[in-house]
């Protein structure tokens, strides 16, 4: 048996009410089961209950077995004073407040219809990465819409803080911030975190003073990430690369924080997303669009966003996947698929977290509608929801649903799930 279980049963009420006692056998009549509390404190908040002739507002605190109330140290705790009922499973022992009077006790253990402990106990022991999986199409579809409408509202809630967070960091630079995130994105996940290190040495500052000048921009990419240490290349382009990076990381001490080239990864990555093609695509975006997030403050329309994001390449990376190897076809340019990851992944977070920060909704709406019109996502999560029948259409379904597996399925967090609440409602 989990707690989980047992906040779900209270809140909805999920056990027989006839001749409803206290283990000490005080008549109880629950007009308001309360607020469910999760942060520190009892369980829920303002409660109203009738024990006995006497009717009490206040809060109610939830266990498997009414010892854990001194397990917990509540009895220690001023928090707990105003708690005017013990929920438990089992009572295997008195609680008493500190003024020494018992603490009214509900046992539920004989009033829970065993069925609905069964279904509880088969949907958190299945072995599906969706616990549901069986009965997912049983669930109302108004249901599953709902749910899939506030785990994407969460997932934008949790974005925009991790946006915030950085924005700290930058001491509220939204440009140095966009620039950190955007090249986050650009290494997709394999190399994402070089990339993130990457634009974290090496500031904005110092990328606006040679967006100008796409030879010495890519000396400063390439030569931080530490893909120009090899000296054996016999190429006219990496040598040029070489001499302006000298010069650059000398005048702007680069050197201390360089990457090193084995951070970066190629193994089993198709040529065209090798890091080197994305590091030229990152530095052509940063010479055709400089102060990129202003300019995404400006942008309104899905197509305009995808625009702002495409790129062109300079010459050398048109026929190159690596540095001093040429390639034996042109190189793919950035495709329409890695820019809607690109906005989904960065725009998107961007948008909300300013919008919210500057209470404009407007923002807030665009960022929506970019989902709402971009394609859907296709990864293993996706096409495992596509299985059981819940098929993405837009990127807003996607982000949902990954959103919905990650912090709900994989978590076996049912009981906070719309959806698993629905198929463990008791038939009445």
């Amino acid at each position: 048996m989990a707690e989980a279980f047992l906040h779900y049963l209270w809140q909805f009420q999920y056990f027989a009410k006839q001749n409803l006692l206290t283990t000490t056998g005080e008549v109880i009549r629950i007009f308001e089961t309360g607020n469910r509390n999760t942060h520190a404190g009892p369980d829920f908040l303002n409660a109203r209950v009738k024990i006995g002739a006497v009717e009490w507002v206040g809060s109610v605190e939830i266990h498997v077995h009414a010892s854990g109330w001194t397990d917990h140290n509540h009895d220690a705790d001023e928090a707990y004073e105003n708690v005017i009922l013990h929920v438990v499973w089992r009572d295997d022992k008195p609680v008493k407040r500190n003024d020494g009077s018992l603490l009214p006790t509900l046992e539920l253990k004989q009033r829970v219809d065993e069925g609905l402990v069964l279904k509880y106990k088969k949907l958190l022991n299945a072995v599906d990465s969706i616990p549901c999986a069986p009965s997912i199409l049983q669930v109302p579809e108004l249901t599953r819409f709902s749910m899939l409408d506030r785990v994407l509202t969460e997932r934008l809630q949790t974005k925009s803080q991790e946006v915030v967070a950085w924005l700290q960091r930058n001491l509220n630079n939204w440009e140095e911030t966009c620039y950190q995130l955007l090249a986050r994105n650009f290494g997709f996940k394999v190399n994402a975190d070089p990339f993130l290190q990457l634009a974290r040495s090496l500031p904005y500052k110092i990328i606006l003073k040679h967006a100008d000048k796409p030879t010495q921009l890519e000396a400063l990419l390439f030569g931080q990430a530490g893909f120009l240490s090899d000296k054996k290349v016999n190429d006219d382009y990496v040598r040029e690369l070489q001499r302006e990076y000298t010069l650059l990381a000398q005048k702007y001490q680069l050197e201390p924080t360089q990457l090193n080239k084995t951070q970066w990864k190629f193994l089993r990555l198709r040529p065209a997303n090798f890091p080197s093609v994305r590091l030229a695509q990152f530095a052509g975006l940063l010479h055709q669009r400089q102060n990129l997030f202003s300019r995404m403050l400006e942008t309104e329309s899905p197509a305009a966003f995808r625009q702002l994001i495409a790129v062109e390449v300079s010459a050398y990376w048109k026929t190159h996947y690596q540095l001093g190897v040429p390639a034996k076809d042109e190189v793919p340019s950035f495709g329409e698929r890695s820019i809607d990851t690109v906005l989904i992944n960065s725009v998107v977070p961007l948008l909300v977290a300013y919008g919210k920060s500057r209470d404009q909704q407007v923002l807030i709406d665009r960022a929506v509608t970019i989902l709402q019109q971009l394609p859907a996502e296709s990864n293993t999560v996706t096409r495992m929801w596509a299985g059981l029948g819940i098929k993405s259409k837009t990127a807003f379904d996607s982000q949902a649903l990954l959103e919905l597996n990650n912090n709900f399925c994989s978590k076996r967090r049912c009981l906070d799930c719309s959806m698993g609440a629905s198929l463990l409602k008791p038939l009445r």
